[in-house]
């Protein structure tokens, strides 16, 4: 079964402006409050004229473009008018280093950014050894810098025809992966893997014309792309971005914008848990959260009790084309599982081997898929990581799980060494390549611990190098926020004389988690911590 056929991000914009001009498709909140509202054909001729923008610049099909937004209406022109041209977006988070800026560009090919004021410092760093970026915009102020565009010249234009020649499995994002194993990988996401991920939300989440999709979580993340602003639009409703999220603040916008859904990260749970209760808190026209990223069984009660609204719980992942499973509306959630596979997919759980296990048995979730289509088309010139990652028409997605009897699935752990913090992943690897990187330091591991607020929290801990000074944890703390962004520079850090090690010289990462895990009083970390 194949609901995309051929259509593009361009065809689905246009199929729902012409048949609701009116009704209004996107909403934003700025920091400051200012609320926007565009109907679905202010949407469309903002799209088409900064698409013919980008054109008159020399954006054309197959050139990719960066873009560091926070939520603003700019970033959906930019998006889909990139998409109309059968451009490529590079989504940049707004909490990027210089140095992963500059890799992000690099590693991408990128022609073109766009950003903000508040980033023209660092792009200005950047993009003076980055010749090849012609294209320069900047958005949300007055005016431009010298060498820059504004984006109020590029989206006032005439407007563009769609091109020819796109289809739907033609790439139209590259969003980079949290460096597990290595550097950042850049997935290739086509239109086809748009289109579908908002139908799998929308169907899952049951989903109508009349439903005003809520969320305060980033567009450079393809969680509010595809759960928010794609399913709004692939039922005709209405998508409504915050710029900003405050906890004491949320409900209050929720009931302002009068919406009936919402996105969470369990930080944002935890976060509004935490706030005293209020007579308000339920008085609301939601009747879903859709989430990633467990809570425990005490916070999923007392959230939906208190707030009078049903938490439906989720997986996915970007090589996965995003959504693989949800908590089925109607019907049995089985709570901890995280749900059923959508309606067009099959899970498999595999031993190492990859023999199949039984209902219960734990093994790597691998999920059924045609690349391009349903599964990323792979990663950006890296044959060899994709032919590890995707093969015979199944996704190894590196997390462990398990079936139950009935075919839900449940998470039990990740396979791969990501930390999850406050909805961010941090690729512990990448972190170690930045304290590497200081020269008091000779040898570095990073792992998870439990952060009751923000899910994991980054520690690492560091080998002093030979004949150096032990470092100065102020000073490691400094390096690794000139290197990384804000949430992924560690939060606590052990000086040790050695790591514990394999025979065959590996990190046993699993003993500084238990350390961490099962403290004994009086018991150095392995190793010995200074």
């Amino acid at each position: 079964m194949d609901l995309i056929g051929n259509r593009t991000l361009a065809d689905l914009l246009a199929e729902r402006a012409a048949r609701h001009p009116d009704r209004a498709c996107l909403v934003v909140e700025d920091g400051s409050g200012a609320v926007t509202e565009y109907t679905y054909r202010e949407t469309l001729d903002a799209v088409r004229r900064t698409a013919g923008g980008f054109a008159a610049l020399g954006v054309g099909h197959g050139d990719a473009v960066v873009i560091q937004l926070r939520n603003c209406a700019e970033f959906v022109f930019a998006w889909f008018g990139l998409a109309w041209l059968g451009a490529v977006m590079v989504p940049s988070n707004v909490a990027n280093s210089a140095a992963e800026l500059a890799y992000l560009i690099e590693r991408s090919e990128a022609v073109g950014v766009l950003t903000e004021p508040r980033h023209l410092p660092m792009f200005a760093e950047v993009l003076a050894g980055a010749p090849e970026v012609r294209h320069r915009i900047v958005a949300r102020g007055d005016g431009a810098p010298a060498g820059f565009v504004p984006f109020a010249d590029v989206s006032s234009g005439p407007p563009a025809d769609p091109a020819k020649g796109v289809g739907s499995e033609d790439v139209v994002e590259m969003l980079f992966t949290s460096g597990t194993t290595a550097r950042p990988k850049a997935v290739m996401i086509t239109h086809a893997n748009c289109l579908w991920g908002g139908e799998r939300v929308s169907r899952g989440a049951a989903l109508h014309g009349g439903d005003r999709l809520l969320t305060a979580l980033p567009l450079f993340h393809i969680n509010a792309q595809e759960i928010t602003v794609l399913a709004a639009l692939t039922v005709g409703g209405t998508a409504v971005l915050l710029e900003e999220y405050h906890a004491g603040g949320f409900w209050s916008r929720v009931r302002h914008h009068r919406a009936t859904s919402v996105s969470l990260v369990a930080m944002q749970v935890r976060t509004m848990l935490a706030r005293p209760p209020a007579p308000g808190d339920a008085a609301h026209r939601v009747h879903r959260a859709i989430y990633a990223i467990n809570v425990t069984d005490q916070e999923k009660d007392e959230f939906e009790r208190r707030f009078g609204v049903e938490l439906i719980n989720g997986y996915g992942l970007s090589e996965g084309g995003t959504v693989v499973t949800m908590s089925p509306v109607f019907g049995d959630r089985r709570w901890p599982s995280i749900g059923l596979p959508n309606f067009d997919r099959r899970i498999r759980i595999v031993d190492d081997a990859g023999r199949d296990v039984p209902a219960g048995g734990i093994g790597e979730i691998l999920v059924s898929g045609v690349p391009g289509r349903t599964l990323m088309k792979g990663y950006f010139k890296d044959p060899e990581a994709t032919a590890a990652t995707v093969w015979d028409g199944w996704l190894h997605t590196g997390d462990h799980g398990y079936l139950d009897e009935q075919g839900y699935v449940y998470f039990f752990d990740r396979k791969k060494d990501v930390i999850k913090r406050a909805g961010e992943n941090v690729s512990a690897s990448e972190v170690e390549f930045a304290l590497l990187a200081h020269p008091s330091i000779a040898e570095a591991a990073v792992v998870a611990a439990p952060d009751p607020v923000r899910d994991e929290e980054v520690v690492a801990f560091v080998v002093p190098a030979a004949g150096e000074p032990p470092p100065d944890r102020d000073e490691i703390t400094r390096h690794c926020r000139r290197r990384l962004a804000t949430f992924k520079v560690p939060t606590r850090i052990h000086v040790v004389p050695e790591l514990p090690k394999t025979s065959i010289g590996k990190v046993e990462k699993k003993l500084l988690r238990r350390r961490l895990s099962e403290p004994v009083p009086g018991e150095p970390v392995p190793g010995g911590e200074r």
